[in-house]
C-alpha cells in the first residue's frame, strides 16, 4: 500500500515538472534589434572600464617593483656600509676598553688587590653599558636604513 502512494506521487511530481519545464519552453525570448545595440555598447563599456581598471593596477604594481628594485639596490650597496660600522664600533670599544685597564692599573699598583679588583669590575660594568648603547645605536641605524628602503 505504501509503496503504491510513493509511486503515485511520484508520478504526480513528474507530470507537474513536466509542465512547468512546457510552459518555460513556450516563452517567447525574441529580442529587439535597439536591446541586442543596447547590450552590445554596455557591455562594450564594461570591457574598456575593466581594461582601464586592469591598466592603473598594471601601473600601479610597474611602480611598486621599481621602489622595491631601487630599495634592494641601496640596501646592498648600505650592507657593506653597516658591517664596517659595526666592526668600527666594535673595534673603538675594544681599544677604549683597552686603554682604561692599562690606565687603571698604572693608577692601582699602590692600592690593594681586592680595591683594584673592585675598581676594575666598576669599570669593566661602565664599559659594558658603553657596548649596549653602542648596540642600540647600531640597531636604531638599521632600523633607520630599513625604513628608508619602505
Amino acid at each position: 500500500m505504501r509503496r503504491r502512494v510513493a509511486v503515485i506521487c511520484l508520478g504526480a511530481l513528474m507530470l507537474m515538472g513536466t509542465a512547468v519545464y512546457l510552459r518555460l519552453w513556450t516563452i517567447d525570448y525574441s529580442i529587439t534589434s535597439g536591446e541586442a545595440q543596447l547590450l552590445r555598447r554596455q557591455f562594450d563599456l564594461a570591457s574598456r572600464e575593466a581594461m582601464d581598471e586592469s591598466a592603473e593596477w598594471r601601473k600601479r604594481y610597474d611602480e611598486e617593483a621599481d621602489k622595491a628594485r631601487t630599495c634592494s639596490s641601496e640596501l646592498a650597496k648600505l650592507k657593506p656600509v653597516s658591517t664596517l660600522l659595526s666592526i668600527t664600533i666594535y673595534q673603538s670599544v675594544i681599544s677604549h676598553q683597552a686603554v682604561h685597564q692599562r690606565h687603571l692599573i698604572k693608577a692601582l699598583n699602590g692600592v690593594g688587590s681586592k680595591k683594584k679588583l673592585e675598581m676594575l669590575q666598576k669599570e669593566n660594568a661602565g664599559l659594558i653599558e658603553r657596548i649596549e648603547t653602542l648596540k642600540l645605536d647600531l640597531e636604531a641605524e638599521k632600523l633607520r636604513c630599513s625604513m628608508r628602503q619602505s
